[in-house]
């Protein structure tokens, strides 16, 4: 692989970014909302609770890594969607460029846009609502190593999805982590679900970082090896959403679905 080429893909995505204000508000405008909503809820829950029990590290914390795994696939998916948007796919697809530079000059964008929205998260998090990241020590960095994991898997493969099905499809995209929310258990334990959505959380990776999350808050240790385990399933989905990926891409040039390509779906 070619950094040069991987860094292209980059670069186009932040000038047009930096040109475009409507590109620019989203990085940081709903986490900002969510931050803020989730802030003043935490604290009016703690004017109301019984002492000595704090919600911010609970839910504020809880709600900052569900939006960072949130930021992290949309930046995948939103980087993609500009070259739908625009049918850049022949241009792209004509150069030498390959599929695997490619992809990871989404990754490296959805990170460094991602970086955008932690940044004001935290800041909005510590300076109005004293959410200090000391609660949770040095597993933050665990907690949000597989939150990206995942987000990237997911991100790859809703591309994959939209290159697929048309760009029509994008709608199928968006909704993605509120559908998957139920079942990780951002806001409460995974032993309140029933049994069979209990089934579905054990293979999600994110179910394992929230449930060590509450671990901490309420003094208990965190299981390592679930983490570990956590690690490897995230890995695993890279590894599985990018061969869909690259898959998908090599059917697109053998029918010349990508030559075809329109604002229609396509079966």
């Amino acid at each position: 692989m070619s950094f040069y080429r991987i860094f292209t893909i980059v670069l186009r995505q932040l000038y047009l970014i930096r040109g475009s204000f409507s590109r620019m508000f989203p990085l940081f405008s709903w986490i900002a909302v969510d931050m803020v909503l989730w802030g003043f809820l935490t604290k009016y829950l703690n004017s109301v609770a019984s002492a000595g029990f704090n919600f911010v590290p609970a839910l504020l914390g809880a709600v900052l890594l569900w939006d960072f795994f949130g930021r992290i696939m949309q930046g995948v998916t939103i980087a993609f969607f500009e070259d739908v948007w625009s049918r850049n796919f022949l241009n792209i697809f004509a150069t030498p460029l390959l599929i695997s530079e490619y992809v990871s000059g989404l990754i490296l964008t959805s990170i460094l846009t991602s970086l955008v929205g932690l940044a004001v998260m935290l800041v909005i998090a510590t300076a109005f609502f004293n959410l200090s990241f000391l609660v949770y020590g040095f597993m933050v960095i665990p907690f949000l190593l597989v939150l990206f994991l995942f987000g990237i898997s997911l991100g790859i493969f809703g591309s994959a999805l939209v290159l697929r099905l048309g760009p029509a499809s994008e709608w199928f995209i968006w909704p993605i982590p509120a559908f998957i929310s139920p079942f990780v258990g951002v806001l409460y334990p995974i032993s309140t679900l029933p049994d069979w959505m209990q089934s579905i959380s054990k293979v999600l990776p994110p179910t394992y970082v929230f449930e060590g999350l509450r671990a901490i808050i309420q003094g208990k240790p965190v299981s390592i090896a679930l983490l570990g385990v956590a690690a490897v399933l995230a890995v695993v989905y890279i590894f599985l959403a990018y061969q869909f990926f690259v898959r998908i891409y090599r059917s697109a040039l053998k029918s010349g679905l990508i030559a075809r390509y329109s604002a229609e779906s396509v079966s």
